[in-house]
């Protein structure tokens, strides 16, 4: 299973947009842009919404039948490990393997050296054909990238084997993902981390790295733009170099994680792989719940209370919610609106406050944070908020389609 050069994660908190974002996907490919979607969801939405792995696999079967896709798609279980991928399965067929909570992890001796007896022909000055300066690394630097990336690679591989003794090599698309840490990886740790899955024999086709700034959930990216721009590019070099180096899969791409939203750095991540002619898959998961509830904000009447609910619930419940996203999120919460003061909202209000629109003078991204990770209080309605938005599927659905296509794929493709 090989996957195609332009991929994006459409991830649905609740499994009711599939077709609204396919059909983004298709106003794409009239266009002539070929982009496969790929429906993801991790192991903590599903506990919070009280999903399985199936109800993903549903939405996308459905969705591709209903619109008559005749090209290819996937499902992601995303960022799972060895102690959640099982109930993943049967009915995935996209690995996003989470090694990020594996960094630093002690070694086996035997592992150690044979990294070594590869790496130290690399030692001295590194070059990396499209990058001018070369890098220089020595034997400390080796042993200091060893400690930090091999055991996670090491359990990686571990998570892959037990795929594939499942499902089948060759049955799956494997991703790599280290987004969720503290540092970024440099372009160099990037070229030994490749050649540490090359050691594992983990023939992966994706790989998520952390890089420079701040990719807060739902809202813009944050950081320097001229220093993303520059380790973007070298990324995308020691991409290249290292699948000849060392034999990974011809089609190995960056995977852009967090990537909803991500306005300012999309025209320069497309014009860097128009330029490089490469690939890329972005995941834009956690719009789609926030498109939903502008949708009902928009459609007036109970729908509109109950966006209004959703918002005085969550700042009810503020610091519960946004603990597990503390690393990816940035709110103060002195700015954020009281919910009182929400309450005499029109729903035109509320949706300008909550769409990601920069400069518009109601936009005001600590609400759209707080409702971003508030997804849990909408679970917590189950039916009652499902039904909402199956009744005002027309609105909501317009609204998801929409942010899909205008504000990522023709920002990021330029189209």
């Amino acid at each position: 299973m090989k996957l195609e050069k332009y991929s994006f994660g459409i991830g649905d908190r609740f499994s009711q947009q599939g077709e609204a974002q396919l059909s983004a996907i298709m106003e794409a490919a009239e266009k002539g842009l070929e982009i496969v979607p790929v429906w993801n969801k991790s192991n903590r939405e599903h506990q919070n919404i009280h999903s399985s792995p199936s109800d993903t696999r549903r939405e996308a079967d459905d969705a591709v039948k209903k619109l008559q896709w005749k090209h290819p798609y996937y499902v992601d279980a995303d960022h799972i490990n060895l102690d959640t991928v099982d109930a993943f399965l049967p009915y995935s067929d996209f690995f996003t393997l989470d090694v990020a909570g594996y960094l630093g992890r002690e070694i086996p001796g035997d592992d150690l050296e044979n990294f070594l007896d590869i790496a130290d022909r690399y030692t001295g000055k590194l070059v990396i054909p499209g990058i001018s300066e070369p890098f220089h690394v020595n034997r400390d630097a080796l042993h200091a990238m060893a400690g930090k990336f091999l055991g996670a690679i090491r359990e990686a591989s571990s998570i892959y084997g037990h795929i594939a003794t499942r499902k089948g090599a060759g049955q799956f698309v494997a991703e790599i993902s280290m987004d969720e840490v503290e540092h970024p990886q440099t372009p160099v740790e990037l070229f030994f981390i490749l050649m540490m899955i090359r050691q594992f024999d983990i023939p992966v086709q994706t790989i998520a790295p952390k890089f420079t700034g701040r990719f807060n959930k739902g809202v813009d990216y944050a950081g320097d733009v001229v220093q993303f721009r520059k380790e973007f590019e070298q990324d995308l070099l020691v991409i290249d170099h290292a699948v000849r180096t060392f034999g990974l899969p011809e089609n190995l791409k960056l995977s852009v994680h967090s990537g909803s939203d991500k306005f300012t750095i999309y025209p320069v991540m497309g014009e860097l792989i128009r330029k490089h002619d490469k690939g890329i898959h972005v995941k834009t998961a956690g719009t789609t719940w926030l498109e939903e509830v502008i949708g009902l904000a928009l459609s007036g009447g109970e729908a509109l209370q109950m966006a209004k609910t959703i918002y005085a619930r969550a700042f009810d419940h503020r610091e519960a919610l946004c603990a597990p996203y503390a690393t990816v999120i940035d709110i103060d919460p002195d700015t954020l609106p009281l919910p009182d003061a929400v309450e005499t909202w029109s729903g035109e209000k509320f949706a300008n406050t909550l769409r990601h629109v920069p400069g518009h003078p109601d936009y005001h991204p600590g609400f759209r944070q707080l409702i971003h990770v508030g997804y849990k209080v909408a679970a917590d309605m189950g039916e009652e908020f499902l039904s909402m938005v199956r009744t005002h599927r027309e609105v909501t659905g317009e609204q998801v389609k929409t942010n899909l296509y205008e504000r990522h794929i023709r920002r990021l493709f330029g189209i």
